[in-house]
């Protein structure tokens, strides 16, 4: 039953992204429930050679908007979205290689004691605004020497 929901919100996105990657204007929110979260911390042995930066080039945000990584050919670059019950905004602004494939959000946190707090959480989402698939694929196109970015690219 699972596999269905995620077979089916993955649809729903697909057919989201095409739209809202021509356009650029938000559509309406789109629920998905029972969506995989992970956190990660710019101080992770993993992500110590990139500090505090995104995959975009930006700086790691945790204030009402906040940075989350995804599989981008799931969630492209941009996508913004709310987990039901919290009030703060997530922007899909970075990737992780341990993503690709598993439709996992990993949520940024501040430090290892806020990243371990979170966990592993299946929570429902809102997606407010999808993302721009042609800018996650401008994005990585120069880094398809990594096997991960290869992957993200090959699936959209």
């Amino acid at each position: 039953m699972r596999y269905l929901r995620h077979l089916l919100a993955l649809a729903v996105l697909l057919g989201c992204v095409s739209c809202s990657s021509t356009s650029g204007k938000p559509i309406a929110a789109t629920r998905i429930g029972h969506v995989k979260t992970t956190a990660y911390t710019h101080s992770e042995s993993d992500h110590k050679i990139y500090g505090a930066s995104t995959a975009v080039g930006t700086q790691l945000k945790y204030g009402s908007t906040r940075s989350a990584a995804t599989d981008w050919s799931v969630y492209p670059v941009g996508t913004v979205f709310q987990i039901e019950g919290e009030p703060y905004k997530y922007e899909v602004d970075d990737y992780g290689s341990a993503l690709v494939g598993t439709n996992t959000i990993d949520l940024y946190k501040p430090d290892k004691g806020a990243m371990r707090n979170w966990g592993v959480r299946n929570v429902n989402i809102r997606v407010l605004r999808w993302g721009s698939r042609s800018k996650s694929l401008a994005i990585m196109k120069d880094r398809t020497k990594y096997d991960h970015v290869r992957r993200m690219v090959q699936r959209m």
